[in-house]
Formats: structure tokens, C-alpha cells, sequence
């Protein structure tokens, strides 16, 4: 079976001193250390320790050869967006990390595909490097996150990029960053654990309730970690819109429930009675595999999950594994290399 993981991150190996090229701090730098191994750093403080599968392309296909995957979807790592910084500086930073990302998909066409990010803190500028991805870098669309500073995904000054996205057929993964309620959560991990899933959820509900996905029915956006905890408070959000209509249907009369055949969502779920939830809701055409790599709160075997369910016919596995995401991201499954 061909094998697409959705959800996968990549760094260029070196790029410039952000602070110096800027003129002001709050960028992340690059510190290599030691061989094949790298730290991230803002400010001179220390944010990850990676190793070079997030940025060696050879090495990233070693590791999917080792799992049988066939292609990987490159997006950046969500503190890269940057939605903070000056637009001009966001913007220069999205060029210089889509073009890398064009670089690698352009000398591994077979094996990678691209999504790019923007500045969106500056929506126009959004649009314009959203339509530079498109036509010129030839990306199939773009990552953005659950929120742009004080914006939410209703913030109506949005708009004008998903309906860009929907005009140019391109697909939008919303990948969660910069979690709510950190502050209450400075002990085990919680921010990864807790404030990612709520973040997801804040996004996909902001989208419907204020009508995009009404709006737009065309627009293909998926959402990360399977969707957070959307799918398991669904009930509750759903309930939420019948009882209080006055204060939930406000800008759009359709309930939750009705986007479950319209918004995709990758299978980082870590369990199987909860992929099993997920496809039931959402939809095999609507669940693709996505694994995080190379993060370690990713699917270490990506596709292992899948297989691990037996009740899953050859077709359903076929389908969460590659055909969901292709035509996600408007791909055909004979433009890449199958093991």
C-alpha cells in the first residue's frame, strides 16, 4: 500500500541570524552543538534539542524506508510562524523556510510534497505569499496555527486568505502552537498535553461557528492531533448549539455536526478505541495518517496504529493511509513512488 504521512516537520540546516537581520530578538536560532544533533534556542534560552532527521532530507528518507512510508508532507515547526514579529520580518522568514521546503520537494519530487507558512499577523501579505506557494513554488497549500496572536480563526480580517486558499484549491493544516492557559500549566508537560488538544478544538469551533466553512464550502482544511479534543466534546458542542442557539448560531445556523464529512483530520491519536471514534465520526475519506515525525510525541511507527485495527478492511487502510491526504492536498497517488 502506498503510504502518505500527512504530519511531518522539517528545518533548514543553517539560516541567517534573525536577530541581526531584523534587528530585534524573539526568533528562534540554531545551535549545532555536536554532530548530527542541535539546539534551539530564543535568546540564548534553550527550547528543543533536535537531531538531523529535521533537517537532513537523506536522513528523513532512511527513516521512512525503515517504516515503509512512501511520502512525507514537510511543514515547518509551528514556532517558526513567527505571527509575532514585525509583518515585513514574518513575511521575509516565511519566503526564506517555503523556499526551502520547495528546494527539498523539488529535488525528491516522488518522495515529498510541501506546504508553506505565512504571515499572517498581516493578511495581505498572507495572500501574497499563499499565491507565491501555489503557482510559483508549486506547494500544495500551507500550515498555519490555531490562532494569530489575539486572533482567533472567525477574526474577519482572515477571511480574505481561506477564501484565497479556496480559489487556488489549495489545502490549510492547522497545526496548534502557542497553547491557552499556558500560564496555569508550567508543570508535566501540560502545555503538550492538555493545551494542544483545547487549542485544536478552539480552532475548528471558531472556523464553524463564524461561518467560514459555510461560507467557503469548498475550502479543504484539516486539523492536527486528529482534530484534539473536538471529536470527543462533539456531543457536548453540538448540545451546546441546540440549547443556546442565541449565543452559539449567532453567525452560522448549521450545527457542528454537519462538518464532520467537510474538515479532514490526521490519525495522531495514540489509541485505537479513539481512531476508531474518529473514523466513525469524521469518516474514512475524512481521517489520513499523520505522525508528527520526528517529534516524540508523534506516532514513532508511522501507519503502525492503522494496521493495529483489525476490523479495518484493505480498502479503509488504504485510504486513512494515503487517499485521504492525497486528495487533501489535490494530489494523485501516481505522481509519487510507491515501496
Amino acid at each position: 500500500m502506498l503510504k502518505v504521512d500527512l504530519h511531518t516537520h522539517i528545518l533548514p540546516e543553517r539560516w541567517p541570524d534573525l536577530r541581526e537581520r531584523y534587528g530585534y530578538g524573539g526568533f528562534v536560532s540554531l545551535e549545532h552543538h555536536q554532530p548530527c544533533c542541535a539546539r534551539m534556542m530564543i535568546d540564548g534560552s534553550f527550547f528543543r534539542e533536535i537531531a538531523d532527521n529535521c533537517w537532513d532530507p537523506e536522513r528523513r528518507l532512511a527513516d521512512c524506508d525503515r517504516f515503509d512510508v512512501d511520502v512525507q508532507v514537510l511543514s515547518t515547526v509551528p514556532v517558526m510562524f513567527s505571527y509575532w514579529a514585525q509583518p515585513e520580518h514574518a513575511h521575509d522568514l516565511s519566503r526564506l523556510l517555503n523556499d526551502h521546503i520547495a528546494t527539498v520537494v523539488e529535488r525528491y519530487p516522488r518522495r515529498f510534497i510541501g506546504l508553506g507558512t505565512l504571515p499572517l499577523q498581516s493578511p495581505r501579505l498572507a495572500v501574497q505569499e499563499l499565491t507565491r506557494c501555489v503557482r510559483e513554488l508549486k506547494l500544495a497549500g500551507v500550515q498555519i496555527g490555531s490562532h494569530i496572536n489575539d486572533w482567533n480563526l472567525d477574526q474577519p480580517e482572515l477571511f480574505e486568505v481561506f477564501a484565497c486558499a479556496e480559489e487556488l484549491g489549495a489545502a490549510i493544516f492547522v497545526h496548534p502552537w502557542d497553547m491557552l492557559g499556558r500560564a496555569r500549566m508550567p508543570n508535566y508537560w501540560l502545555p503538550w498535553l492538555v493545551g494542544m488538544p483545547a487549542e485544536t478544538t478552539l480552532a475548528i469551533c471558531s472556523m464553524i461557528f463564524s461561518g467560514v466553512l459555510e461560507r467557503l464550502p469548498n475550502l479543504r482544511v484539516g486539523f492536527a492531533h486528529g482534530g484534539g479534543s473536538f471529536v470527543g466534546t462533539l456531543g457536548r458542542i453540538q448540545h451546546g448549539f441546540e440549547v443556546r442557539p442565541d449565543l452559539c448560531a449567532v453567525d452560522n445556523q448549521v450545527g457542528p455536526e454537519a462538518y464532520l464529512g467537510r474538515i479532514y483530520f490526521d490519525s495522531l491519536v495514540h489509541d485505537p478505541q479513539m481512531l476508531r471514534l474518529l473514523v466513525a465520526r469524521a469518516g474514512v475519506d475524512r481521517v489520513a495518517l499523520g505522525s508528527d515525525y520526528p517529534f516524540p510525541l508523534g506516532e514513532h511507527h508511522p501507519g503502525k496504529l492503522i494496521a493495529s485495527i483489525e476490523e479495518f478492511d484493505q480498502a479503509t487502510r488504504q485510504r486513512l493511509l494515503a487517499g485521504t491526504a492525497l486528495e487533501f492536498l489535490g494530489r494523485q497517488a501516481g505522481e509519487f513512488a510507491s515501496r
